[in-house]
């Protein structure tokens, strides 16, 4: 009485799944049937491949490539690179925010979490007006209060 489970058979175009000799003996008609502008991001999203990979397997093909075509992939992904790390540093930027908004002025430890605690700048201020300076008053004790 095992009910199998119905497997998952959308795996995406065979294109997008094959390896590189089949995709270059294909490749070979599809280069004749293009008809955009930028043949190395089309040949990289039909065949679910990057840009570089694109790139040197239309080489292979005898594809003519300029260098200011490749010069333009190379900067594509540095760019894409930059801008990913800058909205990694913005994201962690932003999670710690939430902690320095409460500005410590000494952080005694962290929880699991990460979340650190301690004393904060308004509580420090707090317990300073608290505080009375012995310089601003004197303590006036008999010799007979002393215990010893």
């Amino acid at each position: 009485m095992n009910k199998r489970k119905k497997k998952n058979k959308n795996l995406g175009p065979r294109r997008k799944r094959w390896g590189r000799k089949v995709r270059m003996e294909n490749a070979k008609e599809w280069v004749k049937t293009y008809t955009g502008k930028n043949i190395i991001k089309g040949y990289s999203k039909w065949y679910a491949v990057d840009l570089i990979c694109a790139m040197n397997e239309l080489e292979m093909l005898g594809y003519p490539i300029t260098e200011k075509q490749k010069k333009g992939v190379y900067e594509s992904i540095e760019t894409k690179k930059k801008q990913k790390e800058a909205r990694k540093l913005k994201r962690q930027q932003d999670e710690l925010s939430d902690f320095e908004e409460a500005g410590f002025a000494f952080v005694a430890g962290y929880t699991e979490g990460g979340m650190p605690f301690g004393i904060t700048w308004d509580e420090l201020d707090e317990s300073d007006e608290d505080f009375i300076s012995p310089s601003s008053q004197t303590i006036d004790i008999d010799d007979e209060d002393l215990p010893f």
